[in-house]
């Protein structure tokens, strides 16, 4: 069976407003949507609830983050058992941005991986390597460093759960982004990886996707790579451009 087409929109810290909200809510349930494509959206988390009761059905929320633990002293956190008793289907977890900005290590996002599956959540999974790192020619082994410690934590079934976002840390929110040819070769890798590090059955049945300063001008080309399975969409997830990345698969 072919893989789904995936994308998913990261709002990251916006809207800040209410207003800015409704704006986003009334676009995308007004707009002509592949129903093809699995359409997921990241609010921050004030947003989550409310998003997800006033959405269309065709469109899922996910949480941009949550915590290992299900309940607890945890000031700050939001736990897998807390975002499935409110419905939300899926996590981002191990986006650059919290890898840098809040020094969460790859063990730390297997942790959370394995346990928002064994919560009943399904998981955006995010790698990717610096510039540095990719002028050194070390994007496969960066990127299989990062996914070691969760084949080591999650079963090969948990694999059927999980949504693997290669983002090129030099392409989020820089306007550089991947060539197609980058795109694809990273995205093999990954699959490679995956058949010998799991099983052929995992390489091929897991949805690879690819971020990293995705527009309506470029996502047409990424599209067509046979390992590309769709996008994980930032800054153009707020503007009227994410309709047709969503859409970029029609012909």
């Amino acid at each position: 069976m072919p893989r789904q087409f995936f994308v998913g929109g990261n709002f990251k810290m916006n809207p800040v407003s209410q207003e800015q909200k409704r704006a986003l809510v009334k676009a995308l349930n007004e707009a002509d949507i592949d129903p093809s494509v699995e359409v997921v959206i990241a609010p921050p988390s004030i947003y989550l609830l409310p998003l997800k009761d006033l959405l269309r059905k065709e469109i899922k929320v996910s949480a941009q983050n949550c915590y290992f633990k299900a309940n607890g002293a945890f000031t700050g956190e939001i736990s897998p058992a807390q975002l499935v008793d409110a419905e939300i289907p899926y996590v981002i977890l191990g986006h650059s941005e919290r890898r840098t900005l809040f020094h969460e290590t790859s063990e730390l996002v297997a942790q959370k991986t394995k346990s928002a599956l064994e919560a009943g959540l399904s998981v955006i999974l995010c790698v990717g390597e610096t510039l540095e790192e990719r002028e050194s020619g070390k994007t496969a082994q960066v990127v299989e460093a990062q996914l070691k410690p969760v084949v080591a934590a999650v079963s090969e079934q948990d694999w059927a759960k999980i949504v693997v976002a290669y983002e090129p840390v030099w392409a989020i929110g820089t306007g550089k982004v991947a060539t197609s040819a980058q795109a694809q070769q990273a995205h093999a890798d990954t699959r490679k990886f995956l058949a010998q590090a799991v099983s052929s059955a995992v390489a091929e049945n897991t949805r690879i996707i690819y971020g990293g300063s995705v527009t309506a001008a470029n996502c047409k080309e990424l599209s067509t790579q046979p390992d590309v399975d769709g996008f994980l969409v930032g800054g153009a997830s707020l503007k009227p451009e994410f309709v047709q990345i969503i859409n970029s698969k029609r012909a």
